[in-house]
């Protein structure tokens, strides 16, 4: 398989945005609570087949997004001091985050039309013209 340049000239994988890593964070975060309550770790450890396990996100970023996810209204968190250890934070998405994904997902699967779209036509221009 060749191996591309990006349009800035390093590999496909060396100009990943950090913005657009962190906003796609936010709807993975969302789904993992959706399918599971779960400590922090917990949940930055379900990020990695979401892509971050080759871009790692900070946990600074992931906890300080929590936060906000739950000032927002879409996420609780509860006191867990039954693990036997210290306590830890549970994290939990509401009704109102559960809308908010839904949405998160319409605007990813319209993103998702539009990408296959252009590599679709990216594709049968570069299978005519090589």
């Amino acid at each position: 398989m060749a191996h591309h340049q990006s349009r800035h000239g390093r590999g496909a994988h060396d100009d990943a945005s950090p913005r657009r890593i962190q906003r796609f964070l936010e709807p993975c975060l969302l789904l993992l609570l959706h399918c599971t309550e779960g400590h922090g770790y917990e949940v930055i450890e379900g990020l990695a087949p979401f892509g971050f396990d080759e871009n790692p996100v900070d946990l600074s970023t992931v906890y300080r997004l929590l936060r906000d996810l739950e000032d927002r209204g879409l996420v609780t968190s509860r006191w867990d001091t039954d693990s036997g250890g210290p306590a830890r934070r549970l994290y939990l998405i509401t009704p109102e985050g559960d809308d908010y994904l839904a949405s998160w997902v319409g605007d990813l699967r319209e993103t998702d039309r539009v990408l296959h779209f252009f590599l679709e036509t990216y594709d049968t221009h570069m299978d005519q013209h090589t």
